[in-house]
């Protein structure tokens, strides 16, 4: 499987694809429809997956959607954030219909024809944060950073919820993080972060 990185002028967010040999899925969505369409070239987009409802990682979700063919999945948590700009804190950003997205609650495994993706439901930073293991690869959103995590300040943060999730992270099996903005991070490094974040937000 190959992972292609775009930094999107939407706050630096991140848009993954991946591609595995004649298709691909895309993690976020921020970055501009037309450096997807030339990243995704040759490939079946299969799917568009959604870590949370931030207008920087969800601003393109539907332009995607409509020029692949394909679904958005996301928490089912995700409609109240991207129904309200105020919420989603971008500007006059908001989606009303969303007959293109396949929401889900209970943390499972989706499959596309060729990727399988296990979901993990990760609140903390935001109501609708999840968490996408593909392999042994997890694609946190704006949960964990290479040197910190979320903010727990925004609509629908919250410190106690963080701190669950964070604990939660510490028990998946990974090598790799991919966050939402940044750089990626390796298993033995997020450890050690992970233990200072932990005992950090139990005080």
């Amino acid at each position: 499987m190959e992972i292609k990185k775009i930094t999107s002028t939407l706050l630096a967010s991140n848009t993954y694809i991946l591609i595995k040999d004649n298709s691909s899925i895309i993690i976020d969505s921020g970055a501009k429809l037309e450096d997807v369409i030339k990243t995704t070239q040759g490939t079946k987009v299969e799917g568009i997956f959604l870590t949370h409802g931030h207008y920087d990682h969800s601003f393109n979700s539907i332009k995607y959607s409509k020029n692949f063919n394909c679904k958005i999945f996301a928490s089912k948590e995700i409609a109240e954030t991207l129904s309200n700009p105020s919420k989603n804190y971008g500007d006059d950003f908001k989606i009303n219909n969303f007959e293109d997205f396949i929401f889900f609650d209970k943390e499972g495994t989706i499959k596309t024809p060729n990727f399988e993706i296990k979901t993990y439901n990760l609140p903390g930073h935001s109501k609708c944060s999840v968490g996408y293991l593909i392999d042994d690869i997890f694609f946190c959103g704006d949960v964990l950073f290479k040197r910190g995590i979320g903010r727990t300040d925004l609509f629908g943060g919250n410190k106690a919820e963080m701190l669950s999730s964070l604990k939660k992270i510490n028990n998946i099996n990974f090598k790799l993080i991919k966050s939402g903005h940044g750089e990626e991070s390796f298993y033995n490094e997020q450890i050690r972060n992970l233990s200072t974040f932990i005992k950090f937000l139990s005080r």
